[in-house]
């Protein structure tokens, strides 16, 4: 592509329907690699584009380097994500809540077709036109599923099972988008657009970090529920493809979107399990996972440090509801296999490290306003191995600084 372009989509924004577009974002080409993956290069912040909105199209120094070290965390725990090339600085002072240094990313990503495509396409009216564009979303992305007597029924449920998949991933390491729109789930099934995204520290179910969702909609408990509603979403849209006869292709939709519920509950418990040790569920585990998060809310802990200390076999039994799970616990894992290979189990699942929201906030200011990187690559490097209990880390990157009234921007 000699000049690039910007992507058309509508999305709900907050429930909301919007005509949209990437108000500062390029696609400048793809690639594709030896083993033939196809990747979109895209820039972010590069400057105004026909969806920018009154908006300068620009990006922060601040909120791409952010971009950078969250999505690498994620890609650090195995969990699906655009990845970042680059953040160059564009030696431009960018008006936001305050003056600050301008920055283009550099991001990758599988695709960019989001449920926000198919709804902008749908809005057309435009059957042809929609029957194109999921056909070479097949293609791209599920094309193992092309010659299916329902294709688009098959490539609903595929999109069905990996949006189950991811959040149930961002679950179970307490990851919070933080603006869950439906131009924000990009049907690859990788986690797309960190804007004010964080990490929980305490366990608290109703965790919002983001200053734009006063109302918590888009808070850590009501992530999996935001999911099927995208979902439902993507389904209006592609009903003139399930059938020509729409009392039909609502049924058909209605079947694939009840069992997303099913999906979710059996993904996110067996993740849950394997960060207890337990890979062979049985009827009273669910209930095992269940009690011990009404522990950690009822004492305000730490969500990351508790399962990394019992992974460690560190942890401290500080009250009697804790004692008694614990015992409940050992009991169970022992009927597993034996202690020790739960363990290994574990350290594969419970992560030693995250973005502790303090560290994050540090190292995006010493970086952005002051020029030093330094803190930022060491947070980067302790990032890139999450799980490894080997690795010895600074008590700062470990144990938060709570800050109660904390919270993320979008950066636009």
């Amino acid at each position: 592509l000699s000049s690039g372009f910007a992507q058309a989509y509508a999305g709900l924004q907050f429930g909301y329907f919007s005509i949209l577009g990437d108000g500062r974002a390029l696609m400048i080409g793809e690639h594709v690699t030896t083993d033939n993956k196809r990747f979109d290069i895209q820039l972010k912040g590069s400057g105004r584009t026909s969806y920018s909105r009154g908006g300068d199209g620009k990006a922060t120094l601040y909120s791409m380097l952010r971009e950078y070290i969250i999505s690498e965390a994620m890609n650090g725990l195995k969990i699906p994500t655009t990845r970042s090339l680059a953040v160059v600085k564009t030696n431009e002072r960018i008006r936001r809540t305050s003056i600050e240094d301008g920055a283009v990313l550099t991001r990758i990503a599988q695709s960019h077709i989001r449920v926000g495509t198919f709804a902008f396409v749908s809005s057309t009216g435009n059957k042809s036109l929609l029957k194109e564009l999921a056909d070479y979303t097949i293609n791209r992305h599920y094309s193992y599923i092309k010659d299916s007597e329902n294709k688009y029924i098959e490539f609903f449920k595929e999109v069905v099972l990996n949006q189950a998949k991811l959040i149930s991933n961002w679950q179970s390491v307490g990851f919070i988008h933080g603006v869950m729109n439906t131009d924000n789930m990009a049907l690859s099934g990788e986690t797309i657009d960190y804007g004010p995204c964080a990490f929980m520290d305490v366990y608290k179910p109703n965790t919002v970090f983001s200053s734009i969702d006063r109302d918590g909609r888009y808070a850590y408990s009501n992530q999996p529920f935001i999911g099927s509603w995208n979902l439902s979403k993507l389904a209006e849209s592609l009903l003139p493809l399930f059938s020509n006869e729409m009392k039909e292709a609502v049924e058909l939709a209605n079947i694939e979107l009840k069992k997303y519920e099913e999906l979710f509950i059996a993904l996110y418990y067996k993740k849950m399990l394997l960060k207890l040790g337990i890979t062979n569920l049985k009827d009273d585990d669910k209930s095992l996972v269940d009690e011990l998060l009404l522990i950690m809310e009822k004492y305000k802990l730490d969500y990351t440090n508790t399962f990394r200390e019992l992974s460690s076999l560190s942890i401290s039994l500080k009250n009697e509801d804790l004692k008694n799970w614990y015992l409940k616990w050992e009991n169970r894992v022992k009927e597993e296999s034996t202690l020790e290979e739960s363990i290994k189990i574990m350290k594969n699942h419970n992560p030693v490290i995250i973005p502790r929201n303090n560290m994050v906030e540090e190292a995006l200011e010493k970086a952005s306003k002051h020029n030093n990187m330094e803190l930022f690559n060491e947070l980067l490097n302790a990032l890139s191995n999450p799980y490894d209990y080997t690795k010895t880390h600074k008590e700062d990157f470990l144990n938060p600084i709570i800050n109660s009234q904390y919270m993320t921007y979008c950066g636009t």
